[in-house]
């Protein structure tokens, strides 16, 4: 069975109403313990049966955590806040729905995901390109390269996504200026 929704504007503000709230409420937290807390809601769901919807947006949520972890993508203090802001929703011990709820627990966090999916897409396909094109080049020079070059072609690439990154959205943040856009941001 296929049961589908649409979220209208004021939903949506709603959602974002919400997330605003989990920001504040998090405003005492430190990075570490608002990914801490992403990541143990990631732990929560290993060998819990959800839906696709659910589990799909559930390994968003795991690259979020992955842009703040991952020590080679270095992303600035701006970039970085702005995904923290974005898992602060998950950091609050009382969401929407109860996750202990069965096969409705984990919808408003599927939810939150799409919609910060949607604000941080261009940090996560630069993110999923970085990690790509580390993968290959380790391929291609293998394990044993020097560190030095390793982290040259890794620098080159860094920065290059992370301008690419926040050229992409500043051109949205641009457009969604435009009377006849539709869609609503969340910062």
């Amino acid at each position: 069975m296929r049961v589908s929704f649409d979220l209208s504007p004021r939903d949506l503000r709603y959602f974002k109403r919400i997330l605003r709230e989990a920001r504040e409420n998090a405003r005492g937290k430190s990075e570490k313990e608002i990914a801490s807390a992403a990541q143990t809601l990631l732990t929560n769901l290993q060998g819990v049966e959800v839906s696709d919807f659910i589990r799909k947006r559930i390994g968003v949520l795991a690259q979020l955590v992955a842009i703040l972890e991952d020590t080679e993508w270095r992303l600035g203090n701006e970039d970085r806040a702005r995904v923290v802001d974005a898992l602060a929703y998950f950091a609050e011990p009382e969401d929407l729905i109860p996750d202990r709820i069965p096969v409705l627990g984990f919808l408003d966090d599927a939810i939150m995901i799409e919609l910060v999916a949607e604000e941080l897409r261009h940090d996560l396909d630069a993110y999923g390109d970085f990690c790509d094109f580390r993968k290959k080049e380790e391929k291609r020079h293998g394990k044993r390269q020097d560190a030095a070059s390793r982290e040259e072609w890794l620098k080159a690439r860094r920065i290059q996504l992370h301008q690419r990154m926040r050229r992409r959205r500043r051109s949205r943040a641009g457009r969604s200026r435009s009377p006849r856009q539709s869609t609503l941001s969340l910062w």
